[in-house]
């Protein structure tokens, strides 16, 4: 690994139906996330005027530390159950 960082902000609008699914999901996915070695900081934050949006705020060691991430058995399962939840994704 690197000694450089890199932080991802990924802004997430969510449909209204799905915000308590989309926080439980992402909550489970960045608990697991913060063990893995590449990665340094997981936070999932949501607007309080407006619930329906959301921020992941993500800092990895290095390019390698998010592309492992990326290959991790938990992103996968949160990336599959919350796609159908997005209303719009910028980020990632």
């Amino acid at each position: 690994m690197t000694n450089s960082y890199l932080a991802v902000m990924v802004y997430v609008h969510v449909l209204p139906e799905s915000i308590e699914a989309f926080r439980a999901a992402s909550l489970t996915n960045a608990a697991a996330s913060i063990h893995e070695p590449g990665v340094v900081r997981f936070d999932v934050m949501q607007e309080a005027s407006a619930p329906t949006r959301f921020v992941l705020f993500e800092v990895y060691r290095g390019q390698e530390g998010a592309a492992a991430h990326k290959q991790a058995p938990h992103y996968h399962a949160w990336r599959d159950t919350v796609a159908p939840m997005m209303a719009e994704q910028i980020g990632r």
